[in-house]
């Protein structure tokens, strides 16, 4: 069996070294995306305008305007109009945020009573909205600690495993499983159908072998060539974008190593079935990118779905794969926390490979 499908490794090594761009999906591609989602994709805002309608024009009123000035979240610009105004603000969307300080702030800041300084924010994205009052309260609390000014209570809080907040740290373990799942099926749907489109199917079918060491032998060369892209990624994903690794750097190579065949087995079942390159193309690109986008966790969490979505993703490989790289690098979870997902990429894995091989076909189709 092993003399038969080494031929057909060595077959496929040396298509790939003549194939300028197949080394160029290999290698510049995922690099290409994971700089560019990892720097695109992130929930943290920054430098939100916030409009300042100052009708104290205290030093208690500028010290409140400075404790969001010296805030990253941001950038305060003073608004000399009336109240009326300021809707129009959010209309030419020159303020995301209105700070109003009321005329007697710097009495009443001192008094017994609280003091009330109205906020407006415009919520026309309801998810920004929601983060900008989060950071507005944030800087409300540092300006009230400033001043002595004590809560009914005092709650202490520890964050575990990000304790910078950094997005970097939720979505760059996701591009991993993205980019791995989209750039391995893109690889192996393109094998049987250029195949096909080239001629050199007969070459094949002619050939003493079986399907599954066709199979087989498409599958080994890029399972070493994706297993190294995936080394690359990890490499810049840590030390670029400084994603901590906190557990076994080899459980996350397995992990790795698994969730490659699985999306090689998958390409691979969408080439046995697809006639030309640009319908396996295609058909790799739409198996891959939405389903780990939107189903897997990647974005989304899965309990948040509708229970018929929830049942889906259970088909969707980044679903075991997400919270194992997350869970090795971010808080060093070991194989006996994780051994049901590596299960599941596993019999996945098999499952793509023998369907692989009972649906292709030992006849050219006419």
């Amino acid at each position: 069996m092993s003399s038969r499908i080494i031929p057909i490794i060595r077959k496929e090594f040396i298509h790939i070294r003549r194939d300028f761009r197949t080394l160029l999906i290999i290698f510049a591609m995922p690099v290409f995306m994971l700089l560019m989602y990892g720097y695109a994709i992130n929930l943290e805002i920054q430098n939100i305008d916030l409009a300042v309608l100052d009708h104290s024009g205290s030093p208690a009123s500028r010290e409140l305007a400075a404790a969001f000035q010296g805030s990253k979240f941001f950038t305060v610009k003073y608004f000399a109009g009336s109240e009326s105004e300021i809707e129009s603000l959010f209309q030419r969307r020159e303020a995301r945020a209105a700070l109003i300080i009321p005329p007697d702030f710097s009495r009443t800041i001192n008094g017994p009573l609280p003091t009330a300084v109205q906020v407006l924010i415009d919520a026309g994205d309801s998810n920004t909205a929601q983060l900008v009052q989060n950071y507005i309260n944030f800087a409300v609390q540092i300006y009230n600690s400033g001043r002595g000014v004590a809560a009914p209570f005092e709650a202490s809080t520890s964050i575990r495993y990000n304790p910078a907040l950094k997005s970097a740290y939720f979505f760059v373990p996701g591009l991993v499983a993205l980019i791995l799942m989209m750039i391995s099926a893109l690889l192996t749907s393109l094998t049987i159908a250029r195949e096909k489109e080239t001629g050199t199917m007969e070459q094949i079918l002619v050939s003493p072998v079986r399907p599954f060491e066709i199979i087989v032998g498409k599958v080994v060369p890029y399972l070493f060539l994706a297993f190294a892209d995936g080394i690359l990624i990890l490499l810049i994903a840590h030390f670029w974008f400084n994603v901590p690794i906190t557990g076994n750097l080899a459980l996350i190579l397995f992990a790795c190593f698994l969730y490659v065949g699985v999306a090689l087995s998958f390409g691979l079942l969408i080439s046995t079935r697809a006639r030309t390159q640009q319908v396996a193309m295609m058909g790799a690109l739409m198996g891959t990118l939405l389903p780990t986008v939107m189903l897997s966790g990647f974005i989304f969490p899965v309990a948040s779905m509708p229970k018929m979505l929830q049942l889906v993703t259970y088909l969707v490989p980044a679903r075991y794969f997400l919270p194992v790289i997350r869970g090795v690098m971010l808080k060093g979870n070991t194989i006996f926390h994780l051994w049901l997902p590596l299960g599941a990429l596993v019999l996945m894995g098999i499952f793509f490979l023998t369907i692989s091989a009972k649906r292709f076909k030992m006849r050219l189709e006419v």
